[in-house]
């Protein structure tokens, strides 16, 4: 497409844009009584407005069923869970049964390591990227410790090259293999949370897999943002907030995949009540048995409430035809962001802004992650106060991120006027 820094030419493309009613169906915050221009789904997913009508419709029907809401009503509770997986597999590129919702990512990663890190001997290792979200660095790290490992020889972390932003595929596959005969899990995250680099998930599995490790991934900034085919790379395992691209609320409920190859290996895990086999759970038996599939990795009961929020935005993923025409939109607002904020310097004169996220679009989602060279903090607190909203990554990272369901070409038009008329202002 050929960009153009004007607002008729916004204004064109959103009214091309087959997606753009989708728009209508958010709610945007505000600054002094006028909208902000959102650009921080990457942190937290705008609110749905079906988001008070299915919170109010279970809270009625936790009004009219009480107790026997698990069995009564439309929507019993008790089999809740399964109408997500209906609408949360193909968003992953899974099978119905291979994911759940439950839980909170980082419990969910616990709950999968006990299963998926199985260090034996010489194989004790986990290797991961470095630079994680800290969330992941201290999972893992708990992890290798629980298991009597010292983190400073149990986790291989792979880093960029001298001078380099962002992982090449070529040295993590060269990494694996290098510790082929150490390597127990390769954990890596999807899309790295401060560079936005979406890492080569089908490459890495391979190359785990080839070595006889096992691999997972969070996938906190990678589902519902770019189109992952979890089944088919044979990924041993996944899991996923649900807050940022898919919207369900500060603190939403999480997402499980496990690959159906599992589902009848005798996998060590923390069971629970909810997990035991769906026909006999109400028997009360001694003797953990497993429910089949990924629900059977489930601990506690159904989170109503979070779940129906998860719903409320599933729905909306559902009508506007799931991950790939949302890809393709994407794609384009994405590389308009990095055209307008091109266009920024250029008007300054200087490189003021250098994007970290890889160019290539096949390597990065929604997401631009921008240094300003000087004066950081002070342009992201004066984009604040022009309405322009993203977010703040320690040491000097800007986060920008168009997302396809509910931001625009306008949106990204006035996100560049406004980044201009703060550098000349404080530059």
């Amino acid at each position: 497409m050929n960009f153009e820094n004007t607002l008729s030419f916004a204004k064109a493309q959103d009214e091309a844009d087959q997606l753009h009613q989708f728009r209508s169906q958010f709610l945007f915050p505000k600054h002094n009584g006028k909208d902000f221009i959102y650009l921080c789904g990457n942190s937290l997913g705008l609110q749905p407005k079906a988001a008070s009508d299915v919170l109010k419709h279970q809270l009625d029907n936790w009004a009219n069923y009480a107790v026997e809401g698990w069995f009564d009503g439309n929507e019993p509770w008790m089999f809740y869970h399964k109408e997500l997986k209906k609408l949360m597999a193909p968003i992953v590129g899974a099978s119905p049964a291979e994911v759940c919702p439950m839980n909170t990512l980082t419990v969910n990663l616990h709950l999968l390591m006990v299963s998926f890190y199985q260090p034996k001997g010489k194989r004790f290792k986990i290797m991961m990227e470095g630079g994680a979200f800290p969330s992941d660095q201290y999972a893992i790290e708990s992890q290798v410790r629980f298991h009597g490992f010292d983190p400073k020889e149990a986790i291989i972390e792979v880093f960029p090259r001298d001078g380099e932003e962002t992982l090449r595929t070529e040295d993590i596959i060269a990494q694996i293999k290098e510790n082929a005969g150490e390597i127990a899990l390769v954990l890596f995250g999807g899309i790295n949370y401060y560079t936005g680099q979406w890492y080569d998930m089908k490459a890495i599995t391979k190359a785990g897999h080839d070595i006889g490790a096992l691999v997972g991934w969070d996938l906190a900034h990678a589902a519902g943002n770019v189109p992952v085919k979890l089944h088919d790379w044979d990924v041993d395992f996944a899991c996923w907030c649900s807050y940022k691209y898919q919207n369900s609320g500060p603190g939403g409920i999480s997402g499980i995949f496990v690959h159906e190859k599992h589902f009848n290996s005798n996998l060590n895990r923390f069971a629970g009540w909810w997990g035991y086999q769906e026909s006999k759970r109400f028997k009360m038996e001694k003797g953990f048995v497993p429910e089949a599939g990924a629900d059977g990795w489930q601990v506690s009961c159904t989170q109503v409430m979070p779940m129906a929020l998860y719903h409320a935005s599933l729905q909306i993923f559902e009508q506007a035809g799931f991950i790939e025409p949302l890809r393709i939109k994407s794609i384009a607002l994405t590389q308009h962001l990095e055209y307008i904020i091109n266009e920024v310097n250029n008007q300054l004169g200087v490189v003021q802004y250098k994007i970290i996220t890889p160019k290539n679009p096949e390597d990065r989602g929604a997401q631009l992650s921008i240094i300003a060279q000087r004066n950081g903090k002070e342009i992201f607190d004066g984009l604040m106060a022009n309405h322009v909203l993203g977010d703040w990554r320690e040491p000097d990272v800007i986060r920008l991120s168009p997302v396809p369901l509910y931001n625009s070409y306008e949106d990204i038009y006035l996100a560049g006027q406004a980044l201009l008329k703060v550098s000349k202002d404080i530059l």
